[in-house]
């Protein structure tokens, strides 16, 4: 237990500083969280992400075992969700609430700052791979599943082609793959706008949970947060060996998964009016109990270093 307290102190407690800092922002002075997590989205992160490739050399191959490994964590916890919202006899909409918010973890704001506190650049640059995945699945499959059957097919399908960390990863890739360089004051500007991601996103996070309000579905609530939180880890354990993951794809990986419910939910549930509130209270609740897992799991996965 005394070994816990430090790893809660050195890898959590700062990034619950910078989103208790982004909450105060939004208590206090009104900002929305709109402009900059718009700006970390297509910005920041693509930098981060292009920059984190070229800095690791990952090849095509990690890259595949890892959106391999992303993709089907998240499809398998959305499938138990589904069938747990069948079994417990959820409506409709609250049904693809559940689903949706077990589905989508936060693998951005929380997932890559805590990463690469944790495990380092090395596993960071998987954990964004791990991010790019959840990105992709978000705009298709979540958006679906947000309108719980009345999506437009066409138009997640243009949201997904207009995530710009896509094509930073096809991007860094080709450079990596041919041994090419950016030219040195593009190559400095664009690791300097990679640098302010993950502050960026951890403001954006206390300035999104500001928003949080009791919807009531204690239930609900509970299942949610249970598979989240719990099931989510067990289940990517048990699928890690099976995709030969090195060790930082492995601490990343599992790490990822293994994060609260997307602030991202909160966006689809609202727009396709999916229980906004109720999905709102999964992510406060799962983002604030969260370090009771994570903590411990840290431990775990720092022993296999």
């Amino acid at each position: 237990m005394a070994e816990l307290f430090p790893l809660f102190i050195n890898n959590i407690l700062p990034i619950a500083l910078i989103a208790g800092t982004g909450f105060t922002l939004a208590r206090f002075s009104g900002i929305s969280p709109r402009g900059l997590s718009q700006t970390t989205f297509y910005v920041f992160a693509p930098c981060l992400l292009f920059t984190s490739l070229m800095q690791n050399k990952l090849v095509n191959g990690d890259v595949v075992r890892m959106i391999s490994f992303a993709l089907t964590i998240m499809l398998t916890t959305s499938l138990i969700a589904w069938v747990v919202t069948q079994v417990l006899k959820f409506e409709r909409s609250l049904s693809a609430a559940v689903v949706l918010t077990v589905m989508l973890m936060n693998a951005g704001n929380y997932g890559l700052p805590l990463v690469n506190f944790a495990f380092g650049s090395s596993a960071l640059a998987y954990a964004s791979i791990f991010f790019v995945a959840m990105s992709l699945l978000s705009y298709s499959l979540g958006t679906m599943v947000a309108s719980i059957g009345t999506a437009n097919i066409r138009q997640a399908f243009i949201n997904m082609i207009k995530i710009p960390s896509l094509y930073a990863t096809f991007i860094a890739l080709i450079f990596s793959q041919n041994n090419w360089q950016l030219p040195l004051p593009v190559g400095r500007a664009v690791e300097l706008l990679g640098n302010a991601t993950i502050p960026a996103m951890l403001l954006v996070l206390g300035m999104q949970l500001h928003s949080a309000t009791w919807s009531g579905h204690i239930l609900p609530l509970l299942s949610a947060v249970t598979l989240r939180l719990l099931a989510a880890p067990l289940i990517a354990f048990g699928l890690s060996p099976l995709f030969g993951l090195s060790t930082p794809a492995h601490q990343a990986g599992i790490l990822e998964s293994s994060m609260p419910s997307a602030v991202l939910t909160i966006i689809l549930a609202t727009e396709y009016n999916t229980q906004p509130d109720f999905v709102t209270m999964v992510v406060l609740t799962s983002t604030l109990l969260s370090p009771i897992v994570l903590t411990p799991l840290i431990y775990v996965l720092g022993a296999a270093r």
